[in-house]
């Protein structure tokens, strides 16, 4: 599987519909209004009803405006999303700037459209918006219509608390915007690796599901060619003497063998998918290693630790996701090695396991406890392949398709981290070991023991 290097954060345009955007402006409008009304009729501040509510109706009429002029379904493209949290911050300041700046509780509010900025733009826009929400917010220190009663008392809180809302609030505006794009980014990205993940069963599945197909018309055509060949066979005895008609019954039983080899050469690959759902491990790991045996490097199988009797060898089914993942193991392990891979297959009562290790720089100690999360970088610089950027894609699908089997993963290098460098041929490279219950294959060691039964034919 091909791997390219993918950051979530370019990938957000588009996300946001107008609709969504249009709902929370309105929710702020009410809020707006009826802090207005409250601050004004039970709490007796005396405040320029009139320019607030000329900034309210400001975001009244872009609401109407993009209401009614833009289809509910519209997603917004980068700069849209901007623009639109761009208003709102400035909207909310002014209202700010009317009602008392700092000194009013409802401030902290500037902090939401950030927040929506860092779920939905990039990190280089997010950091635009909060940069001028923190200036925005550093003018309200200064220019502000002061919050007064009708008795004319001023309300105020003292200078260091208003330098402390200051700082809290760019703490919030900044903390704010890290955490919530870190986080949209992490949910994103699992998002994507695992719609890839899905992609890659599913292909296996569909390329198991043809060979099964395949294999099987090449089953239940082979005795009608066979009759074709034994009836063509007797016509040319019989014809000799009619050279006009032995050279078409000629060309029909050579189609007929024709027929016959491509049949038997398109059912090679599936033909054990449909007369053993279950094999040995040592030939599923075989199967799933063999696309890349011929890369340049050599594989070596070690099975059941140097035992002489294989006769106990653990059978389990032949899933999709079984050797799609272990196919991925092995396609690391080569892409990174010097030279050899080895490929363990052990087994006891209780468990049966698969290790693969090469002879390679192994796994950064940097990230070796992240592996298995998408787009990590897994290996060091030195054992990358030119012009390859791993993000651990490979290494998610894999983990992740082998443990919906009941695997369990591991991974760990061969060699300490403070040892100089192992040399091409030692087993001192990246180690990743999948291990299963035996119970887990009970079914299919079941199913080994029993017929077979009766072939199906194809249904026309």
């Amino acid at each position: 599987m091909v791997e390219a290097a993918y950051n979530p954060s370019q990938h957000r345009s588009n996300w946001v519909r107008l609709r969504t955007l249009i709902v929370l402006r309105w929710i702020a409008i009410f809020g707006q209004l009826a802090a207005l009304t409250i601050a004004q009729r039970m709490f007796d501040l005396q405040l320029n009803i009139g320019l607030c509510f000329l900034v309210i109706g400001a975001s009244i009429v872009a609401n109407l405006v993009a209401e009614f002029v833009y289809p509910e379904n519209k997603r917004l493209s980068e700069l849209e999303v901007a623009g639109m949290l761009a208003f709102d911050i400035i909207q909310l300041w002014c209202l700010l700037a009317l009602t008392g700046g700092l000194n009013n509780p409802f401030a902290l509010l500037i902090i939401a459209p950030v927040a929506i900025s860092a779920m939905a733009l990039k990190p280089i826009t997010t950091a635009c918006i909060a940069a001028g929400s923190v200036l925005l917010v550093a003018v309200l220190t200064v220019f502000y219509v002061p919050l007064t009663t009708t008795e004319g008392v001023v309300l105020s809180v003292p200078e260091m608390f208003l330098f402390g809302s200051l700082i809290s609030i760019t703490i919030g505006i900044v903390f704010l915007a890290i955490y919530a794009g870190r986080v949209t980014s992490e949910v994103h990205a699992m998002s994507d690796a695992l719609a890839a993940t899905q992609m890659a069963l599913a292909r296996e599945q569909k390329l198991t599901d043809l060979g099964g197909v395949v294999a099987a018309a090449a089953h239940e055509l082979g005795t009608p060619l066979a009759t074709i060949k034994l009836a063509s066979g007797e016509l040319i005895e019989e014809l000799e003497d009619r050279p006009e008609l032995l050279e078409d019954v000629t060309l029909i039983r050579d189609q007929a063998d024709r027929c016959r080899d491509i049949l038997r050469s398109m059912g090679q690959a599936g033909k054990d998918d449909l007369h053993m759902r279950q094999a040995p491990i040592a030939a599923v790991i075989r199967e799933a290693a063999e696309p890349h045996a011929h890369r340049g490097k050599e594989l070596h199988f070690d099975v059941g630790g140097g035992k002489g009797d294989l006769s106990d060898q653990p059978i389990i089914d032949r899933r999709p996701e079984i050797i799609h993942g272990l196919r991925n193991l092995v396609q690391n392990a080569v892409d990174f090695a010097h030279s050899h891979v080895w490929i363990d297959i052990l087994w006891n009562d209780d468990y049966l396991t698969v290790r693969i290790i090469d002879d390679g720089p192994g796994f950064s100690a940097s990230v070796i406890n992240r592996l298995g999360d998408p787009f990590v970088r897994r290996r060091k610089k030195s054992g990358q392949r030119p012009g390859y950027e791993g993000m651990g894609l490979g290494l998610f699908i894999a983990k992740t398709l082998l443990e919906r089997s009941g695997a369990e993963m591991s991974f760990a290098n061969g060699r300490d981290p403070f040892e100089p460098l192992a040399e091409p041929g030692d087993r001192a490279g990246a180690v990743v070991e999948a291990r299963w219950r035996r119970s887990d294959f009970a079914a299919a060691e079941q199913a080994e023991r029993m017929a077979l039964g009766e072939n199906r034919p194809i249904q026309a």
